[in-house]
């Protein structure tokens, strides 16, 4: 019995070893790629939704009910098998997975930097303007700051949530650690595969959480 369990944990740096050079990258891709550009992408629909152009703003409602209401898995397969199969584009698959996985994120992001935005109290805005900043300097000077102190939270959250939602790429096709470690283990008939993918997941998450947790305390002088 003992043997066996000792065989077993032999096992795990080797397990660990290969999912480090084949799957690891491309979920580091999609995730990486996905704050980039979810990131940016939020902040000017957080924008675009609290203008008063109704032009501009229901739109962008409408994209963020869509976004929010239909399940990421879904709008997986739409960007890659979809825009083959109605407008004839074909994307290489981390490509369409980073697409979509940005253009959903982005629509939370913009909720979350929305709130952020909306709790800033309207004196702040007065007295920039009575100091004599101009719209964007007030913006990025004087809001923008205290809106990061107040988000980093929500964002935290999203951010981890995001590590673990890289293992719905495998639907088209991406070889990141998940499926890597699930094709392993349907071969070898092994958990153990699956329970170091869970391993690494959990290390991201924690190197997640320090890093927001670091942020937050450097951003303190906001209160």
């Amino acid at each position: 019995m003992f043997d066996g369990i000792i065989q077993w944990f032999e096992k795990l740096p080797g397990i660990a070893n290969m999912l480090l050079h084949n799957g690891l990258d491309q979920t580091l891709i999609i995730f990486f790629l996905t704050l980039v550009f979810g990131l940016t992408l939020g902040l000017v629909l957080a924008l675009g939704r609290m203008t008063k152009f109704k032009i501009i703003q229901l739109p962008i409602r409408f994209y963020l009910l869509i976004m929010r209401g239909t399940p990421l898995i879904l709008q997986l397969y739409g960007f890659y098998f979809g825009l083959n199969l109605l407008l004839g584009i074909r994307i290489e698959r981390t490509m369409a997975a980073v697409v979509a996985f940005s253009l959903n994120y982005a629509a939370y992001f913009a909720e979350i930097y929305r709130s952020g935005i909306q709790a800033i109290p309207n004196g702040q805005y007065e007295a920039a303007k009575v100091l004599g900043f101009g719209k964007a300097q007030t913006f990025f000077k004087i809001i923008l700051p205290q809106v990061v102190k107040i988000i980093l939270p929500p964002m935290g959250s999203e951010c981890m949530t995001l590590v673990k939602d890289t293992s719905l790429a495998h639907v088209i096709g991406v070889m990141e650690i998940y499926v890597v470690a699930a094709n392993n283990m349907s071969r070898s008939r092994g958990m153990e595969y699956l329970i170091v993918a869970g391993i690494f997941y959990l290390i991201m998450n924690m190197i997640v959480s320090k890093v927001f947790g670091i942020l937050e305390k450097r951003m303190s002088y906001y209160r």
